[in-house]
């Protein structure tokens, strides 16, 4: 016998399929689904509402391919402009690694300026000091004339 929170599930969980079922997904949800299946481990279960979301998360990257490729002045799109397009979805580790570089260099030039801000400041403290006392020097040596 089902318990009355199992009930309740099923009934959300078969309101969300007529949802999903009503709304139109830019590509076959079947087709989504077979490809995770293909990439997921054997032992994942996908919910019905990963396999939407992920339709429409493939569908936004199409248009914002499309919509980088409008901005040619070309009236036919070529591969070596898709390539171009497609990068950043097809390198995002090499990106990543670039960009860990990148902060690993600026936190380098960080530690570096930090280090000479505090030679400057040690080298004003004696100069200031230094001067300081050239100066009570001379004054003195006014005070005594």
């Amino acid at each position: 016998m089902k318990s009355v929170s199992t009930i309740k599930e099923e009934n959300v969980m078969s309101e969300e399929n007529i949802k999903s079922q009503k709304e139109k997904l830019p590509f076959a949800k079947n087709e989504v689904y077979r490809l995770m299946r293909d990439n997921l481990d054997a032992d994942k279960m996908i919910k019905d509402r990963v396999k939407v979301e992920m339709n429409r998360f493939l569908y936004s990257i199409l248009v914002n391919v499309c919509r980088q490729l409008n901005e040619y002045p070309y009236t036919t799109v070529d591969y070596e402009m898709l390539k171009e397009c497609i990068y950043p979805y097809t390198n995002i580790e090499k990106i990543n690694e670039e960009k860990q570089r990148i902060l690993m260099h600026l936190d380098a030039i960080k530690a570096d300026c930090d280090a000479l801000a505090m030679d400057v400041e040690r080298s004003m403290k004696l100069k200031d000091t230094a001067e300081r006392d050239t100066f009570a020097d001379f004054t003195a040596d006014e005070d005594g004339q």
